[in-house]
């Protein structure tokens, strides 16, 4: 991948993620228009930078990993490790407060 789409996608994820936004949120309407402008057509940017063999190269290994078989095992554990998680959440602050 060219060095200049890596770049601007880490800056759009670094304004993404950055609490510093370039018009503050609490201005009604314009604190979100910026996110809802300046994101999207980042990425935008980034796809367009991005060689057209490369994206077709990335969609085949996407489309091949998306037939990969999944396990239900893994998925119970998962779902059982994030419930107990909650449940001790809950429980912790139960005593707390």
């Amino acid at each position: 991948m060219p060095w200049h789409a890596k770049m601007l996608a880490a800056l759009i994820l670094g304004y993404a993620l950055s609490p510093i936004d370039l018009i503050p949120d609490f201005i009604p309407v314009l604190g979100y228009l910026d996110d809802l402008l300046l994101l999207p057509l980042g990425m935008v940017l980034v796809i367009r930078l991005i060689p057209p063999e490369l994206m077709a190269e990335c969609r085949n290994r996407a489309d091949q990993a998306a037939h990969l078989p999944t396990s239900r095992t893994a998925v119970g554990v998962i779902v059982a490790l994030w419930l107990l998680a909650i449940g001790i959440t809950v429980y912790w602050l139960s005593k707390v407060l």
